[in-house]
């Protein structure tokens, strides 16, 4: 699903479905060679956090990206239906994940949640929170054996 459902808690900002809308369809469109769409969704002043970095500001966070989109062969979203209240936007997704050095380019699945303040028409703030062995760890050759492992043991 490209466009999320919405549940709006005592907002009267009428532009934050089309800046959901926008954020939806950039992240199932961005790969390396279109990182220049970021400018369309975030404002200059952007801080985002995930579990493996913290960056501020639009030209840090292209370069944050560049990194990330380096070696994806395909990245799409299924996103859920987003909570809103005063600006702050909540939206759980599901990554299908396909990168060259992670489970031999097969595809990944993994469930986060992005948190967003929208203010002006851009995201101001995006933090996304997502099990990081879930997306990585589990998914090397040797360590993810064992995390699965554990995982198993602990369960």
């Amino acid at each position: 699903m490209t466009t999320a459902s919405i549940i709006d808690i005592g907002t009267s900002d009428s532009t934050l479905p089309l800046v959901l809308e926008r954020f939806c369809s950039l992240f199932n469109q961005l790969d390396k060679g279109n990182l220049s769409k970021l400018q369309e969704v975030y404002g200059e002043d952007i801080q985002f956090r995930d579990p493996f970095g913290e960056v501020n500001g639009l030209d840090e966070l292209t370069h944050y990206f560049a990194g990330a989109y380096g070696n994806v062969i395909r990245c799409q979203f299924r996103f859920g239906s987003s909570v809103v209240q005063r600006g702050w936007c909540t939206i759980p997704w599901v990554m299908e994940l396909q990168h060259k050095r992670i489970k031999g380019g097969k595809t990944v699945e993994v469930e986060g949640i992005s948190h967003l303040e929208i203010r002006d028409g851009r995201v101001r703030y995006h933090r996304d929170y997502f099990d990081a062995g879930q997306l990585l760890y589990e998914n090397l050759p040797v360590v993810g054996g064992v995390i699965r492992w554990v995982k198993e043991q602990a369960g």
